[in-house]
């Protein structure tokens, strides 16, 4: 039995709603809903939203999401897709259990039903080509002609389908369209194509068949089958929820769902066309689908970003039936919220200057107790070696400072964290005049961080041990588009930002960094939130940036209730 429990407030919206009124009122008894990807590129953060979505629903109503794979067009449709998209979709936090279909299961099926709309006189075999069709079809002011071959009788389609599915022509010699009406105002109701030719092996089904039916015929047919209740898809399928309609009810199908639009996410300085997708892959802009800077979820993945981050920003953001525009900053938000809290602290150095603390004593190494995470006491602290050889930021040092400038300096004194306080005394240069080395001195009584004199330094620095820092390459990402509306004024390829992939190889890192697996992010202390990638070697990790740690979403809400 179902389990009909009203949505709770902070996630209700006009899908759930329906849901609840149909439970309510008897109109189903339980809930089924689907996500139905095409195994032609990755899933984004797009599809992150409607797996959430369909997921979600089916989880709080007590009743079930299938996952089914329109498998329609072998000529774009790869098996790699399909293992992807299970393994990004279980990575998500998402199971659908015994729930796995494909289009291509029902294959024959929808052959029989094709056949049954032929013999009815509702469908018919066209020899029209690809670009007569779209001639005789009219435009959205302009009716559609008939094509000379609407009027063909029901013997001679059923005839030539069969030769269709027996291979006996070429591609784009014949199709089957639906006889409905060449006058609609809806240009998807004037005998819409429900199958083509296509001279391709099917990753499943291989060259059993030459045929292959539209994602329009299949798509409701296959929710019938399956007895999906809420068809649930995004707004540019409101136009085809007609003929969805039309040919539930014009054949033998073993249920009749009904399908509701949402708005789809748009998300600034990012795309989310699989098309465009593919071509950032095909010429070699990115790494592969799986680049740091794609939308890809597998992308996201090898980022760092968690997912319970996305799932928090995907409920975040909620589900509207119009389209909108979602600050990238939202994302990153959702994102920070769920690491600020998880991450463990480590220190890194990206841009080495090497710091001599002369009147520490030679060979001497202490270990200093340094928190994991300051959010979480439950993590607990660490060893980090301290010597007297240190690594500190090259940032972190200027040698004519400005006024707000509280960093080292100098005759400056800074704390270095969870160990002592040290003053710059002397700067040492190399052969081009660049600042190579700092000396300075450290004040034992500040073992810590702390003066028992009560002194507070403005400026808190984190640093390594020269002697037991790791090598390591760092990645820096940002934007992979310069502007928030990619090709918005031109070509959208004419945005890509050529700096949103920064690479650092003389980084230094914490010994303690190489145990880190590859999917989880850390907090490198005052820089940000970096996660190990899988080029990394033995001996010499590297490290994608997740995120910095400035949260502008955050200051823009705060501005927010504070009235600007």
């Amino acid at each position: 039995m179902s389990i009909q429990t009203p949505p709770s407030p902070e996630r209700a919206d006009f899908i759930r709603e329906i849901v609840a009124a149909d439970l309510r009122d008897g109109r189903v008894r339980t809930i089924v809903t689907r996500f139905p990807p095409e195994p032609n590129g990755y899933l984004h953060i797009g599809h992150a939203k409607s797996i959430c979505l369909n997921f979600g629903i089916a989880r709080e109503f007590g009743g079930r999401c299938n996952l089914r794979f329109d498998d329609t067009n072998p000529a774009r449709e790869e098996r790699e897709y399909i293992d992807a998209i299970q393994a990004d979709m279980r990575w998500l936090g998402f199971d659908w259990g015994e729930n796995l279909y494909f289009a291509s299961d029902y294959f024959q099926q929808l052959y029989g039903w094709a056949v049954h709309l032929i013999r009815a006189g509702k469908a018919y075999v066209d020899d029209l080509s690809a670009d007569e069709i779209r001639e005789y079809r009219g435009t959205l002011t302009e009716a559609g002609r008939n094509s000379p071959w609407r009027d063909r009788p029901v013997e001679e389609s059923l005839e030539l389908f069969e030769q269709m599915r027996q291979g006996a022509f070429p591609n784009g010699a014949r199709v089957l369209r639906a006889r409905i009406d060449m006058a609609s105002p809806n240009v998807l109701l004037r005998d819409p194509v429900l199958y083509r030719i296509v001279h391709a092996a099917h990753p499943r089904t291989g060259d059993a068949w030459c045929i292959y039916p539209t994602y329009d015929f299949a798509h409701g047919q296959s929710d019938a089958i399956e007895g999906v209740t809420h068809s649930i898809c995004t707004l540019e399928f409101e136009i085809h929820r007609p003929l969805y309609d039309w040919l539930i009810e014009n054949l033998p199908v073993p249920s009749r769902p009904h399908q509701y639009e949402f708005a789809r996410l748009n998300l600034t300085y990012t795309v989310l066309s699989k098309r465009v997708l593919l071509r950032l892959v095909n010429e070699g802009h990115v790494r592969g689908w799986d680049d740091p800077r794609m939308p890809t979820i597998s992308g996201l993945r090898r980022r760092g970003f968690p997912a319970e981050g996305i799932r928090d920003f995907a409920a975040m953001i909620g589900v509207a039936k119009s389209d909108s525009v979602v600050e990238y900053g939202q994302l990153e938000h959702a994102v920070r919220d769920v690491l600020n809290r998880t991450a463990l602290r480590r220190f890194a150095v990206l841009r080495p200057l090497r710091v001599v603390v002369e009147n520490y004593p030679e060979g001497l190494m202490e270990e200093m107790e340094v928190r994991n995470n300051p959010e979480d006491p439950s993590a607990g602290t660490r060893k980090v070696p301290f010597t007297r050889e240190l690594w500190i930021e090259r940032d972190d040092f200027m040698e004519d400072p400005p006024p707000k400038f509280f960093r080292l300096s100098p005759g400056r004194e800074v704390r270095l964290r969870s160990a002592y306080f040290v003053t710059c005394r002397e700067v040492a240069r190399d052969a081009a005049g660049e600042v190579a080395e700092l000396r300075c001195t450290y004040d034992p009584a500040t073992r810590g961080g702390d003066s028992p004199d009560g002194r507070r330094p403005k400026a808190t620095l984190h640093w390594l041990s020269a002697a037991h820092a790791l090598p390591a390459e760092v990645r820096l990402y940002d934007h992979l588009f310069s502007r928030p509306d990619p090709g918005a004024d031109a070509d959208l390829f004419a945005d890509l930002d050529p700096a949103s992939e920064t690479v650092l190889r003389d980084c230094m890192v914490e010994s303690s960094l190489v145990q880190v697996p590859v999917g989880e992010t850390v907090q490198f202390e005052r820089l940000g939130y970096f996660c190990p990638d899988q080029d990394s070697t033995p001996g010499r990790p590297v490290f994608n940036r997740t995120l910095t740690l400035r949260d502008s979403w955050a200051r823009i809400q705060a501005q927010g209730r504070r009235g600007g």
